[in-house]
């Protein structure tokens, strides 16, 4: 399957910028759709981003639409996650994820997950 790796987390002050990245590795599939997800201290995993195979289709959740930004470098096989005016409650272990089809902001619906990065903002 498809492996996942997350890096770039760590701890910044309110107001502040992070730049997450994703590197894919093992098998290689030709079109997938790729994600941000992120999981705070005892709330369920919830959706932060989404972009297609081509770049094309890109989608946000309201918490971080005008702050966040999604991107991704196929020829590196890597997804990215650009985070501005960070909140305290942004403060997460944030996942990427996979999957073969188009993309979609439920969680149920991604194949594949890396372990996480954590993302801490102070107030």
């Amino acid at each position: 399957q498809v492996h996942l790796v997350e890096s770039g987390g760590g701890l910044v002050q309110a107001g502040g910028s992070l730049r997450l990245s994703c590197a894919a590795s093992g098998r290689t599939v030709s079109s997938y759709a790729m994600a941000w997800f992120r999981q705070a201290p005892g709330k369920e995993r919830e959706f932060v981003a989404t972009i297609s195979w081509s770049g094309g289709r890109i989608y946000y959740a309201d918490s971080v639409k005008g702050r966040f930004t999604i991107s991704r470098d196929n020829a590196k096989n890597t997804l990215y996650l650009q985070m501005n005016s960070l909140k305290p409650e942004d403060t997460a272990v944030y996942y990427c994820a996979a999957r073969r089809g188009t993309v979609t902001t439920t969680r149920y619906e991604y194949e594949f997950w890396g372990q996480g990065t954590q993302v801490t903002v102070s107030s």
